[in-house]
This record gives C-alpha cells, sequence and structure tokens, in this order.
C-alpha cells in the first residue's frame, strides 16, 4: 500500500543542476514504469534538496539506500499549539511602531494563513515591500495582499484566508499592527499590537481543521527562505520530540539558519511535564509561553458562599444566584457516566433550563448549550488556561470541581451565580524555568477571523472584529 514520504537530501549542490528532473528519475528508478504516473507529490529545489512522493515500504527502502539520500520517512500529521503582554516586557509602542529599519523587516508566518482585512494587519503608513523581497502574493481564492502582508502562499488549501483563527492570532502576535481600543467584549481594554508592528508578514498555509501534512510544512520552509524572509515564526509541532532528519521544522530551521534567518518554534502543549518539550533541535529558538502580570478571571460563587473559578466569561448574570444541577441529574436518555459527562443529547431541557450545569467533560458546553442552561461549569486540567465558552461558565481543576459536587450533594437546594470575568493585575515571580526563552502567551488579545465565533461553537452567535 502507498503512501507518502519525505526523501530529505540535504544541501542542494553547488554545480547546476535541474532538482525536478532529478527526483523524478530516482522515482523511476525504484517504481514499476506501469504505477510511476502522479507519483511525486513535491519538490524541494528552492532552498535545499528533497521530494515528497506516493511510495510502497518497499520502494521507500530503496530509495534509503541511495547515496545521494540522507533519510527517508513517511509524511505525518503535525498540530496546532497557541494587549497587555508588550507592555509587561517593556516594549512601548514608540520604540517599536516608528516605519523606519523595523519595516524592512519580514516575518514568515507558518500557520493556517492570515485573515488580511483585520485591523493587525491594516497597511495605513507603510511604503511598497522591501527591495530584498523576492515572496508573491499567491493567497489564491478571495484573497489580497498589501503592503503589511506583502507574501502569501497555501499548499493543498484553495486559499491562504485563515478558516481557523489560529494563524491570525499568531501573526498579529508577532507583528500584528497598532489596534487602540481593542478587547474582547468589554474584557482586557486597551491597545493591542505585535512584537514589532512595523514589521511585514508573509503567510505560509500549511494546516486546515484536521492537522498541519509534514510534507506541506517542509514546501513552506523551502519557499519561506527563497522569498528572503527575516524571521520564521511556527506554532506547530509533535506531541514528542523527533530525530532530527526525520523532523521537518528541524529540518527546515537547519538550513534557515544556514542562511542566517531565525526559526523560532513553540516548545508546544504537552507541559508542564518533564520531556514534554517538542522542539529540541539546538539551531531552533524554542519558546515556552508564561504568563503576564495580568490574568482574566471568571469566579462562581456557590450557594454556600465559597468562590471559585477561571475561564474568559463576557456574559453577565446580573449577579442573580440560579439553581445548580450536575449532569448526570439532568438526564433522562443516557446512563450516569455519558449524562455526567453532558454527551450530547443527553441532558434534558426541561430539567436544566433556567439552570447552570455542572459537566465532567469540557465538550458538555455544547449540550448545555443545547439543552437551554443557563450556565455551565467545566473541568480544566491546567490551572492558568482559560476557555471561552458560548454561554455564561467557567472552568475548574478537578480538586476545585470536586469541591463543587461535594457541595450538590450537601444541599436538597443547591444555586450558584457566574460571575463576569475581570482583568486583575498580578504579583510577579522572580523565578522561571523555561526553553530557551519564555514570552507571554496566556490570555493573549489577538487578531481572530470575523467570520468565526470565538468558541468556534455553532451554536454562538457572536462575532469579533
Amino acid at each position: 500500500m502507498k503512501q507518502e514520504y519525505i526523501v530529505y537530501m540535504g544541501s542542494l549542490p553547488e554545480s547546476e543542476y535541474l532538482p525536478s528532473s532529478h527526483h523524478l528519475s530516482m522515482i523511476q528508478e525504484v517504481v514499476q514504469p506501469s504505477s510511476s504516473e502522479n507519483v511525486l507529490v513535491r519538490s524541494y529545489k528552492r532552498s535545499f534538496n528533497g521530494f515528497s512522493a506516493k511510495l510502497t515500504s518497499e520502494e521507500a527502502q530503496k530509495l534509503a539506500s541511495k547515496k545521494e539520500v540522507v533519510s527517508i520517512f513517511p509524511s505525518t500529521t503535525l498540530q496546532l499549539q497557541t494587549t497587555r503582554s508588550w507592555d509587561f516586557m517593556g516594549f512601548n509602542v514608540t520604540g517599536n511602531g516608528k516605519r523606519g529599519s523595523h519595516s524592512d523587516i519580514v516575518v514568515g508566518v507558518i500557520d493556517t494563513g492570515v485573515w488580511p482585512e483585520s485591523e493587525s494587519f491594516n497597511d495605513d503608513g507603510f511604503g511598497p515591500p522591501p527591495r530584498k523581497w523576492r515572496g508573491v502574493c499567491e493567497g489564491g481564492e478571495n484573497f489580497t495582499c498589501n503592503n503589511k502582508i506583502i507574501g502569501a502562499r497555501r499548499y493543498s488549501f484553495s486559499s491562504a484566508r485563515d478558516d481557523l483563527g489560529h494563524g491570525s492570532h499568531t501573526a498579529s502576535t508577532a507583528a500584528g499592527n497598532i489596534v487602540k481600543k481593542a478587547s474582547f467584549y468589554g474584557l482586557a481594554q486597551g491597545t493591542a499590537r505585535g512584537g514589532v508592528p512595523s514589521a511585514r508578514i508573509s503567510a505560509y498555509k500549511v494546516c486546515g481543521p484536521a492537522s498541519c501534512q509534514s510534507s506541506d510544512i517542509l514546501s513552506a520552509f523551502d519557499d519561506a527562505i527563497a522569498d528572503g524572509v527575516d524571521i520564521i515564526t511556527i506554532s506547530i509541532g509533535e506531541s514528542h520530540a523527533q530525530e532530527f532528519d526525520s523532523d521537518v521544522i528541524a529540518i527546515g530551521g537547519f538550513h534557515s539558519m544556514a542562511k542566517g534567518i531565525l526559526t523560532l518554534q513553540s516548545a508546544g502543549n504537552e507541559g508542564p511535564a518533564q520531556g514534554s518539550v517538542a522542539s529540541v533541535a539546538p539551531w531552533i529558538f524554542t519558546v515556552a509561553a508564561s504568563s503576564t502580570d495580568r490574568r482574566i478571571i471568571d469566579k462562581a460563587v456557590l450557594g454556600n458562599g465559597k468562590t471559585l473559578g477561571n475561564s474568559v466569561n463576557s456574559f453577565s448574570l446580573k449577579g442573580r444566584t440560579f439553581p445548580l444541577v450536575y449532569g448526570k441529574g439532568a438526564s433522562r436518555e443516557c446512563k450516569h457516566l455519558e449524562a455526567s459527562r453532558c454527551y450530547t443529547g443527553c441532558l434534558n431541557r426541561a430539567l436544566v433550563k433556567g439552570k447552570i450545569v455542572v459537566c465532567d467533560n469540557v465538550d458538555g458546553r455544547t449540550e448545555a448549550k443545547r439543552a437551554g442552561a443557563l450556565g455551565v461549569i467545566l473541568p480544566n486540567s491546567f490551572e492558568d488556561v482559560s476557555f471561552i465558552l458560548p454561554l455564561p461558565g467557567l472552568s475548574l481543576t478537578e480538586d476545585k470541581l470536586n469541591s463543587v459536587k461535594s457541595y450538590l450533594n450537601s444541599t436538597k437546594k443547591p444555586s450558584a451565580n457566574i460571575l463576569k470575568s475581570e482583568a486583575i493585575k498580578l504579583k510577579l515571580l522572580l523565578s522561571l524555568l523555561v526553553p530557551d526563552v519564555s514570552a507571554p502567551g496566556v490570555d493573549i488579545l489577538a487578531a481572530f477571523p470575523p467570520a468565526l465565533s470565538p468558541t468556534e461553537d455553532a451554536a454562538d452567535k457572536r462575532h469579533v472584529k
């Protein structure tokens, strides 16, 4: 059975060389003539040498034995990882917002694309792209570049437009233009901007709703290096560290380093356990996400007076207290386990209407909304990660969620009130354990496609501008 393999061949020869022809001839040497059509998927030929092809395991083994092949490995799927932050770090608007040397910097963002009409990507005050720029705007359907977004490419997609929100968020965090009076429905009000708002951006879309193909990621590195970006940022990765010669980000980052281009990669979402950082190549600048001196806090006040909570809640229950019910006590259709997790179709509308529902599964938010619940309380594995929910709600760590359940069992008429979130300032800790560097990545206000709801939930009809 055939699958896509990546054949990595190192640097391009300095002598005259036709990479595509060479790649085809190598394939023809190991593949039967009758099945050689459409075997070659991609040629990497602008910044380094290699290709991806649909091969059987036997054909891949034959190619691996050739002297010009450094490594061969299956193309896999990788996962995406992700106002006050730059003030917190002392990067003031005046110093970084001037049009000058910074406006010649081009940041290559390998991600889900961008939403070019976002205010973060407004090109007011920008001149034409720097002369050194060799990239193009091949954004495809319904995509236009400007003097801020000066380049766009897409791989396996019809458009470089961001339909997930991740790419717009990361691009605007790195180099988004200055947006005054920004907020999330009144929360975290202030000026939103990237680290270097005067820099240009080139977007390389390699990810869709399902995942990111490693062969596409390697193509994006191949193009970004040749296009002349100054920095590459990629918030994508494996769940664990890979061997360097079979890690497409390590390979791409190595060749970008050879051209004097710094690659920044997110440390990953698997922490904070030992060995959870997936980006370990020494030539890549690995960035961890830290918090700032601001947290967006949402609280629930139980009927017994206990206060707890963590979420981003833009809704208000106007200070009123409402009945509290556990999912397994609000179902007539499902067994206790499914009902306690608020699986789809489990909650009975008559039993949850006008009440706050406690669920043992974070996806219970969708079922709670469908069934007409007034609010929801969910589990959260991480103390410092806040969810955005489609109804009044909050997420709690296991110990705090257990305290809610204990309260439910302690009274015949449990009740709670969910307060609207507020931004608070925190006392700073002076010691941090980081990969190469740690930068703010928690509760960050950044660009997001207006075509999507902030929760990406079909039942959530809100949209951001």
